[in-house]
């Protein structure tokens, strides 16, 4: 069902989920209890599977970590405290309130992104990006990095398969090479083969699409414009978005 809606629609929508999860006020529970629950019936109706979705967006928990120190800095009644080398560090109740609130907006979030992704196909994405008057360089970076992300794995794998035929071990049983040290320069000098060999790569297929008459964006067939259906679906997606973010204010 929501492989098939409009992609200015779905992108919309997503945008404004993660802007009402951003603003929502910490320890605003019932409201995360709520906003997890739409996300889970979107994930059945996507046909994705709860679980696809669940464990790409855990590749978001270990950056939200970036925001412990507020265990510590955000004053409050103490929760837990000890004394380490003569300092008395202690953990507030309200940055642990903060904290949990920051993993659960990350982890959802992404949870979104990624339902996005999924069910929209990315040249569909960009076109509906631009349809919604995204700026147009925004546009191109977000395009040309996610291309050249398939460069760079191609040119790792050329740079494993020629490892591989030079080794002498084509079946991978039999451990070679030297010391550890020696192991990192060598991996060294791969890695910056790599970036040499992608960045000249990324160069020839740029005068390519200069050959071919690019100017800074990708032109596609215009989208046709929004159904009545489509229309009431982001009205009402729109409110109930407007409604969450109501109840967080009056928690």
């Amino acid at each position: 069902m929501i492989h098939g809606l409009d992609a200015r629609v779905k992108a919309v929508l997503s945008l404004g989920f993660i802007l009402m999860l951003a603003l929502l006020r910490p320890g605003a529970w019932p409201i995360y209890i709520l906003c997890f629950a739409l996300l889970w019936a979107a994930a059945l109706l996507s046909e994705l599977g709860v679980r696809f979705i669940w464990t790409r967006a855990l590749l978001a928990l270990p950056f939200a970590l970036a925001a412990l120190p507020l265990l510590f800095t955000v004053a409050g009644p103490s929760l837990i405290a000890w004394n380490v080398f003569g300092w008395t560090v202690t953990v507030t109740t309200n940055g642990t309130e903060r904290l949990l609130s920051i993993v659960m907006k990350s982890w959802l979030s992404v949870q979104v992104g990624v339902m996005l992704v999924s069910a929209t196909p990315f040249p569909q994405l960009l076109a509906a990006l631009r349809a919604l008057r995204m700026p147009r360089l925004l546009v191109a970076i977000v395009g040309l990095m996610w291309r050249y992300l398939f460069v760079l794995s191609d040119e790792a794998l050329r740079l494993l398969r020629a490892r591989a035929a030079r080794s002498g071990d084509p079946d991978g049983r039999r451990r070679v090479g030297g010391s550890v040290l020696w192991r990192a320069h060598v991996t060294g000098g791969m890695a910056g083969n790599l970036f040499l060999r992608a960045f000249d790569r990324a160069d020839r297929i740029y005068a390519a699409m200069l050959a071919r008459g690019y100017d800074g964006e990708i032109h596609t067939l215009p989208f046709p414009p929004l159904t009545a259906g489509d229309w009431s679906l982001l009205g009402i997606g729109i409110g109930v978005l407007g409604l969450l973010g109501t109840l967080s204010l009056l928690w």
